[in-house]
């Protein structure tokens, strides 16, 4: 190890050592009561943050290990501190975990341009868990299915070969429509403001700035030939948890290969003063052998949710397009 990791890992051991245990874990369910609101019900108002760096899926490395040692956290936060040096290439999602885990550098997932570097990127936070998926136990999503591996094969493969004939072409996210609900990516404009009434719930999304406004007053759901980018959410009381369930998904919307076939229900619930776990389970048989289910612990943050500037109409979106075109004039002359 470099004198750098010695001296992180010698930081983070002192610190822990020292620290209080989080508000959580100090006699929280014994002693600290959820705020209400006016109908009586937990107030999940606030906003929260996912800037977890535990991955969601569990790598490898760990397999059979839902939690790591603290002598384990402690070496993975000090290779995680020198793969992230600041000029480095941003490591998104699981890629921070994964580069420490292989004490490599980062590398940029788009080589002729570049990336973000990791000064735009916040600071993760860091647990002892092993992977956000709960279930299955492997902390694995589980395998596709054989129709949805011939699908999603047949998708990369045009892809591939259709890059931008179309601006149809070009995935939501970098169209500015979307990223998607369930957002459960960490770390990058990874905010949540939740406004709350007695019959309505407002989940608004950093990312695309995006607000689901989600009845709670019983209404039926919309009709089956209705479909949304983020799907049709109704929400109920389950006790001191809310539960949301969501369907009616666009057949474009396509959250991580699913098909409009899926079904998607959240559970908020808070833990503490400063936690709200948001459990989040994804159900599509065309596309996955099983159900799956991934709790992600929200923090509640002070900072501001800002706008995400980003729209459809994008100048960059003329220029991939007629990159394309140049490169299809460039092929046929080749072939001439």
């Amino acid at each position: 190890m470099s004198q750098k990791t010695y001296i992180a890992m010698g930081l983070m051991l002192l610190a822990a050592a020292a620290a209080p245990a989080p508000a959580d874990a100090q006699g929280a369910g014994e002693t600290w009561v959820a705020p209400r609101t006016p109908d009586g019900r937990p107030d999940l108002q606030g906003v929260w943050a996912n800037n977890n760096a535990t991955p969601l899926e569990r790598p490898a490395e760990w397999a059979g290990k839902a939690r790591l040692t603290g002598e384990e956290l402690a070496e993975l936060q000090a290779a995680a501190a020198e793969a992230t040096d600041p000029g480095q290439d941003a490591l998104f999602g699981d890629q921070l975990v994964l580069a420490a885990i292989a004490k490599t550098k980062a590398t940029s997932y788009d080589p002729t341009t570049g990336n973000y570097n990791q000064f735009w990127v916040v600071e993760r936070e860091f647990n002892d868990r092993t992977s956000l998926v709960v279930d299955p136990p492997d902390g694995r999503i589980p395998p596709l299915t054989p129709a949805a591996e011939r699908l999603l094969a047949e998708r990369a493969a045009y892809s591939a070969e259709h890059p931008a004939d179309t601006w149809t072409d070009i995935p939501l996210q970098e169209r500015c429509v979307t990223y998607g609900v369930p957002r459960i990516g960490a770390g990058y404009n990874s905010y949540f403001q939740i406004f709350q009434t007695a019959d309505h719930l407002v989940f608004y999304m950093e990312m695309n700035h995006d607000a689901r406004i989600i009845p709670l007053d019983g209404r039926p759901g919309l009709d089956p030939s209705v479909r949304q980018w983020h799907g049709d959410s109704r929400g109920y009381w389950d006790g001191d948890t809310l539960v949301v369930e969501t369907r009616n998904y666009s057949p474009k919307s396509r959250f991580r290969g699913a098909s409009d076939n899926l079904r998607v229900v959240e559970k908020f619930t808070r833990t503490g003063p400063d936690t709200l776990e948001y459990a989040v389970t994804v159900d599509d048989p065309t596309i996955w052998t099983s159900a799956w289910t991934a709790s992600i612990p929200l923090m509640r943050s002070d900072d501001a949710v800002y706008e995400y500037a980003c729209h459809e109409g994008n100048y960059g979106m003329e220029g991939i397009l007629a990159g394309h075109r140049a490169e299809e004039r460039a092929a046929e002359a080749a072939s001439r």
